[in-house]
């Protein structure tokens, strides 16, 4: 009898040890990893919501830019770091949703390796040209990609991003063939655009409105089934030649697996009350991008859709990273 209390006990010490952490968390401070360079959409939600949790929890939440192979070198590094609270990760679905059907040899697996937090916000993707592209419009453009064949490149902010993959799935439909410029992140990429080095990309629209606003760029549409109320004299890609095309980009926090589910709990309530707020709301909405503040089990439940909907796309196309 003895013994099996003794068991019992040494069986309750580790749950009750990290039910105290959870209880006490934070007591220093919190890293939020960004996997891709600043400037882009990520680092741009990722600052939000770190800058939202450090005001709620009283200590510094610090975005941390991990950039590199696609957003993966940083998402792996926060699927392996101690599942404690103290390493959070913020996301676009296309790394956690896209990259499995793409690498045959990924570090992290996100179902298996993450606890969702919540969906920050949904974007969509804008279809934008350098103004010396002679093109005004869907249609001009699929028409010069077919009279100049393998002649035309496009940017990325990175192979397998939902940046990538949005004009795959257009140059599929559209029946053209145009040369892919992976890039490490929007930044970068976005640079070599306004210099004129590549001629078009898509590009998640926070990052790429406000070039255009300044009419350094053009728009020809954007990915989604409906216009954006941020840009509502942008057709979208369906509506102007490619009917049925629709691309939605989110981006979320997560947490390394088995981190406390106090932590997740109070994470999501302090980041869903923040997207709430008319100041986030007023900044991501004139930047395109629609606040979501969901629960984690819904994350989970969108991770599971996506990754079946991408999977279908990438064998489609025959899409093969290396």
């Amino acid at each position: 009898m003895k013994k099996a209390i003794a068991v019992f006990v040494v069986a309750l010490v580790p749950q009750s040890a990290s039910a105290a952490d959870a209880q006490s968390w934070p007591t220093k401070p919190v890293r939020m990893v960004i996997p891709f360079p600043p400037g882009g959409t990520t680092d741009i939600l990722g600052r939000v919501a770190a800058q939202k949790l450090s005001e709620a929890i009283g200590q510094q939440v610090v975005p941390d830019n991990r950039p590199g192979a696609s957003g993966n070198i940083g998402t792996e590094q926060v699927a392996k770091a101690p599942p404690d609270g103290y390493t959070l990760l913020t996301a676009p679905g296309s790394t956690l949703t896209i990259h499995p059907s793409l690498y045959a040899k990924l570090g992290f697996d996100p179902l298996k390796d993450f606890a969702p937090v919540t969906i920050l916000a949904g974007v969509p993707n804008l279809l934008v040209v350098h103004p010396s592209l002679p093109v005004r419009n869907v249609k001009e453009l699929i028409a010069i990609a077919k009279a100049k064949p393998d002649q035309l490149n496009y940017a990325s902010t990175g192979a397998g991003q939902s940046t990538h993959l949005s004009m795959e799935l257009f140059k599929n439909m559209a029946g053209v063939k145009i040369v892919h410029v992976p890039y490490k992140g929007s930044a970068p990429a976005v640079t070599d655009l306004l210099g004129g080095h590549v001629p078009m990309m898509f590009d998640n629209m926070p990052s790429a409105l406000p070039h255009v606003k300044a009419g350094k760029l053009r728009a020809l549409g954007v990915s989604t089934a409906k216009r954006s109320a941020t840009a509502p004299d942008v057709p979208t890609v369906a509506e102007s030649g490619l009917p049925g095309f629709d691309v939605t980009v989110w981006f979320a926090v997560l947490a390394p697996a088995a981190t406390p589910r106090e932590i997740i709990e109070r994470a999501n309530r302090i980041l869903v009350k923040a997207l709430q707020a008319s100041d986030v709301r007023e900044r991501l909405a004139s930047q395109g991008a629609e606040p979501v503040g969901n629960t984690p089990e819904q994350v989970t439940a969108q991770m599971k859709t996506d990754l079946a909907k991408w999977a279908k796309v990438i064998k489609a196309a025959d899409i093969k990273i290396e």
